[in-house]
């Protein structure tokens, strides 16, 4: 396994939860690493990514509740998730890819994240 991600959960709403994605060194330094969640129903949607350098991007919805990060010594992206609503609800996907492709190229298994009302 590549890509491990973890810390999914179900929570009530205005709750938070921290998700982790444990990587293999050789898909992690220096890549891009982010997050993409599913609905039930929907198509997979970009959440938010981080540079090497540690440069990040976010979804509108999620700015401002949301913060990636990672941990270079130990291979790990980390996307703590605060005010969750209930429309957060998803399979969350980490993913890897190199920084100068724009699609990933490696994924993780996926977190279900639920969000109660």
């Amino acid at each position: 396994v590549q890509l491990q991600a973890s810390g999914g959960g179900v929570v009530q709403a205005g709750g938070s939860l921290r998700l982790s994605c444990a990587a293999s060194g050789s898909i992690f330094s220096g890549n891009v690493m982010g997050w993409y969640r599913q609905a039930p129903g929907k198509q997979r949607d970009f959440v938010a990514n981080i540079m090497g350098g540690g440069s990040t991007n976010y979804m509108d919805s999620v700015k401002g509740r949301f913060t990636i990060s990672r941990d270079n010594a130990k291979n790990t992206m980390y996307l703590q998730m605060n005010s969750l609503k209930p429309e957060d609800t998803a399979i969350y996907y980490c993913y890897s890819r190199r920084p100068s492709v724009t699609k990933p190229d490696y994924w993780g298994q996926g977190t279900q994240v639920t969000v109660s009302s």
